[in-house]
């Protein structure tokens, strides 16, 4: 697992550990387990930590769907929903708060922090807040997910029209109401690869379909409104089936440290006809690897 994913990871299991969403840390704490080539120390505070909330919470347990998540009630995800909203919309909002939510929001060098204070900026009451957020994006180097998640905020708050600004060494234009707050907003050609990748990798492990779509929640964060992302969005089965290809194979790469390039081909139908085209989903996928990598938000060369 990449460095930055590691920490990512450990970011969310905090935030679940916080909510009390038991069930969910249970969950990642054995995705993290099943990862290959972290440090000894990793898996023993992980290992120690599964076995404590097994014991201390048994009906935060699985789900019964075989993926080892919960699945939380309606009324139980409602109540979390609500009290979300209060941690991020508090009734005091001065000056200094919006000021402090701003600074932060553009300037903080831990990517987390900068994505929780976007969670913010879309309760807060500014009729000044959706232009500074403009061009903040239009004018600055800005990392790729911490665009994406501005992206969701100016659409959160309303805002409307086209922005241009640079993602992944590309100049791109995207309309702003058009951008997805939910897998379910993308369109249908990108969940079907998504969709066609679980159902291969289910056969081997009922488990990767869960961590195929986190894995492809980020890549989608990276990627969208470049050229690669353009390419997903056509209606043919090939192109489906070498995106899905590449997923999968950069799946069991994060997952496992290896992967066999021939035996994905073969299973996604990869021909030598098809081989340039899944070849440059590859590397669109590994560019985002390297960039998660790195921290850095310069496209691979």
């Amino acid at each position: 697992m990449f460095p930055s994913m590691l920490d990512h990871y450990q970011v969310q299991l905090t935030r679940m550990l916080e909510a009390e969403q038991y069930g969910e840390a249970k969950g990642l704490l054995r995705f993290l387990l099943q990862c290959q080539g972290e440090d000894a120390r990793h898996y023993e505070e992980w290992d120690s930590l599964l076995t404590w909330l097994d014991m201390a919470f048994p009906e935060d347990g699985h789900s019964g769907d075989g993926t080892g998540f919960l699945v939380a009630a309606p009324d139980k995800e409602e109540d979390e929903a609500a009290i979300r909203e209060q941690l991020l919309n508090p009734p005091d909002q001065d000056e200094a708060y919006v000021n402090q939510v701003i600074y932060i929001m553009q300037n903080h060098p831990m990517i987390d922090q900068q994505i929780l204070a976007l969670e913010r900026a879309a309760y807060i009451q500014s009729s000044d807040l959706n232009e500074s957020i403009r061009n903040w994006l239009a004018t600055q180097q800005v990392h790729p997910v911490v665009q994406f998640k501005a992206l969701q905020c100016l659409r959160k708050r309303g805002a409307e029209g086209s922005l241009v600004l640079e993602r992944l060494g590309e100049t791109v234009e995207l309309e702003l109401d058009a951008t997805p707050l939910s897998m379910d907003d993308f369109p249908s050609p990108v969940n079907r690869i998504l969709e066609r990748t679980e159902q291969v990798a289910e056969v081997d492990d009922p488990t990767l379909p869960h961590f195929a779509r986190e894995l492809w929640k980020e890549s989608l964060q990276f990627l969208y409104g470049t050229a690669a992302y353009h390419w997903m969005l056509r209606e043919d089965e090939d192109t489906v089936d070498y995106f899905a290809a590449a997923l999968h194979l950069t799946l069991l790469l994060t997952v496992y440290g290896s992967a066999n390039d021939d035996d994905i081909r073969d299973t996604y139908g990869i021909t030598e006809g098809l081989r340039f085209r899944y070849e440059q989903a590859c590397k669109a996928l590994r560019q985002v690897a390297v960039l998660q990598q790195t921290g850095d938000d310069e496209p691979e060369s």
